[in-house]
């Protein structure tokens, strides 16, 4: 366990200093068609009740099955989680009442998971790296949803859900900030996205998080944890762990104590508010589901699952600093989502990449968080942005009619040469034609002309007006070196 503080996470109290510790569990629906033990779709948006089967609605006598498919998943995902897989593992019954759990319980993985020990390494912006340890990743049903908001006295309980497959992957109390929370939980969602495992979408619920915060004195023992349940988005993780952890220290340095309990985040107030008492594992009354045999495969299964790994963002990133040269914070940038680095790839395949790096993390990023659209849905794809690079490279156009033909082909599609060509986009590059235009604006501007000769900035003026009387095609590198030579510099 990281027990050693890191002095610069350190919150200030009335009383001292304080250290936050944070530990997550992380709940990921799996990709899958169907449920764990029935064969009812899994897929979200259905009417209320309409992927519901005899199993899921816990109706006398029917028996789960396994579904093979989540079990690949899981070991797949604890693969890419660099964690131990336990080729043994064991499904429990974890008992509680709830209306939209119809069996009075919940089969679940408690002491013997399908996934152990592994870790997550997490790059913050600050460039300060941070060793996550995973305690485990265990297999067990989603329950169904209770709606409230339907009837003036009514709840409604809707078992599409009831039965999904999810993957609960818990980490070590490792976190010492907000921050470093975010940034993990991005990673796992990052991790999960390209194996294919979770699609990540927390609106729709597929992923969210309980966070487990708990205050100390630096070098203290660990202090009592408050769980906040169901946290659904990055931005709210972060928020609800610095409530808290302001909260708790309010309370202790006021002479209070911090009682173990749930609680749940009001994105709208900002804070977090008690639910209830938190229950301990005894009062689950876990034991072994007599309806389920121990999963149990070979190594041999483990070893083909894990030689058909995609390249991990670790791996994807490393090999973009290597090969491409990248900065790690473009590697970083890029490697987030595996659609981006593949759009990523194919444009820089063959060309400049630390050119195309700038290109789809400055110009393309931009239009798409401007309007609101993903990278698969990017009206410019990677072929016609790797053209209008290979035209700057080539010199046919300058970066600025690069930035305005990037606009047009966004708005109207097209093949950049051929809308460069129909737009008179074209760089003069007949140092002639150059030539002739300098030797005019030299001449009409003796005086300063003088002054460039010892104020060399004064160059950049007249680079600007000879642009100007070219009408902005003529080639800038040119342009300067023409003017130095003019100007005797």
């Amino acid at each position: 366990m990281n027990v050693h503080a890191r002095p610069s996470k350190l919150l200030k109290g009335a009383t001292g200093d304080w250290e936050v510790v944070v530990g997550m569990e992380i709940h990921a629906q799996v990709v899958s068609q169907a449920k764990l033990f029935s064969g009812a779709s899994a897929a979200f948006g259905a009417p209320p009740n309409a992927h519901v089967s005899l199993v899921d609605a816990a109706m006398p006598g029917m028996l789960p099955v396994i579904n093979e498919e989540c079990v690949r998943q899981a070991i797949r995902s604890g693969l890419g989680l660099k964690a131990r897989i336990n080729l043994r593992s064991v499904f429990d019954r974890k008992n509680y009442f709830y209306p939209d759990l119809p069996q009075g319980y919940q089969i679940s993985q408690y002491k013997s998971p399908i996934v152990g020990e592994g870790e997550v390494v997490v790059q913050l912006e600050s460039g300060e790296v941070v060793r996550v340890g995973i305690e485990r990743l265990h297999l067990e049903q989603d329950a169904g949803k209770s709606v409230h908001d339907q009837h003036p006295s009514m709840s409604y309980v809707d078992l599409n859900r009831s039965g999904v497959a999810l993957m609960e992957i818990v980490s070590k109390p490792d976190l010492r900030s907000s921050d470093e929370a975010k940034a993990f939980v991005a990673k796992v969602r990052s991790i999960l996205r390209y194996l294919g495992t979770c699609d990540g979408n927390m609106e729709e619920g597929s992923l969210r998080a309980d966070v487990n915060v708990s205050v100390r004195r630096p070098g203290e023992d660990l202090g009592t944890r408050c769980e906040i349940k169901n946290v659904n988005s990055i931005r709210f993780i972060g928020q609800a762990i610095d409530y808290e952890a302001r909260r708790q220290i309010e309370v202790i340095e006021d002479g209070g104590t911090i009682d173990q309990e749930t609680r749940l985040f009001d994105p709208g107030r900002g804070e977090t508010r008690s639910m209830r008492s938190k229950e301990e594992a005894h009062d689950y009354r876990y034991f072994p589901d007599p309806d389920l045999l121990p999963l149990e495969f070979t190594q041999a299964y483990v070893d083909e699952l894990a030689a058909q790994l995609p390249e991990l963002p670790d791996e994807k990133k490393a090999r973009f600093v290597s090969v491409f040269g990248l900065s790690d914070y473009d590697a970083d940038v890029l490697v987030a989502e595996r659609g981006i680095a593949d759009y990523y790839e194919a444009v820089a395949t063959g060309r400049d990449p630390k050119l195309a790096a700038n290109w789809v993390i400055n110009d393309l990023f931009g239009r798409l968080n401007k309007e609101g659209k993903d990278v698969a849905s990017a009206p410019i794809g990677p072929s016609q942005l790797g053209t209008i690079i290979d035209l700057i490279t080539e010199g046919t156009i300058s970066g600025k009619m690069a930035k305005d033909l990037f606009e047009i082909v966004w708005a109207e599609g097209g093949d950049p040469r051929t809308v460069a060509e129909d737009h008179g986009m074209k760089q003069v590059t007949d140092v002639g034609a150059i030539e002739r235009v300098v030797a005019e604006i030299v001449a009409a501007n003796p005086d300063k002309a003088e002054q460039a000769k010892s104020n060399p900035k004064l160059v950049g003026w007249f680079v600007g007006q000879v642009m100007k009387a070219s009408g902005g095609k003529a080639n800038p590198q040119a342009v300067n070196e023409l003017l130095k030579s003019k100007l005797g510099m």
